[in-house]
């Protein structure tokens, strides 16, 4: 299957309100590091400035993660981590377009939806983040 048409298969998955109600019914379950990355891409999405091919690469993405039936089914133990690779993969390739408007929105719904202690898990996200930038940028 060519990249393209896998990547069309899942970004068909993806609509706004097919995320919030992915999140609203299964963010407990997918955990803070699952449902940050995803927030992350979702607002960088929303961003007018964020490029074209780095919305497709989101798009596909949050529509794998939409999608029930992917590698690991999302209702088996472990289930969201083929969903978390996905995701971060996304978020590193399109890293440099993460913006600190994008990490205080997530974060504020991380805090609305596992609390303040939560925002420890997503430190290490930002830090791997912030050195994709510095690497894409020394480029």
């Amino acid at each position: 299957m060519s990249s393209q048409t896998h990547d069309q298969k899942y970004a068909k998955h993806f609509s706004d309100s097919s995320f919030w109600e992915k999140i609203k019914r299964f963010g407990k379950k997918a955990g803070v590091s699952v449902v940050y990355v995803a927030l992350l891409l979702y607002y960088a999405l929303q961003k007018p400035t964020t490029p074209l091919w780095a919305k497709t690469v989101i798009i596909s993405a949050l529509g794998y993660f939409i999608f029930p039936l992917d590698l690991l089914p999302d209702l088996i133990p472990g289930g969201y981590t083929d969903d978390f690779s996905g995701l971060f993969g996304a978020l590193v390739t399109v890293a440099i377009f993460i913006d600190e408007d994008c990490k205080d929105k997530a974060k504020e719904k991380i805090i609305t939806w596992f609390g303040e202690k939560a925002l420890e898990e997503t430190n290490a996200i930002n830090e791997k983040l912030d050195n994709t930038k510095s690497e894409e940028i020394e480029k």
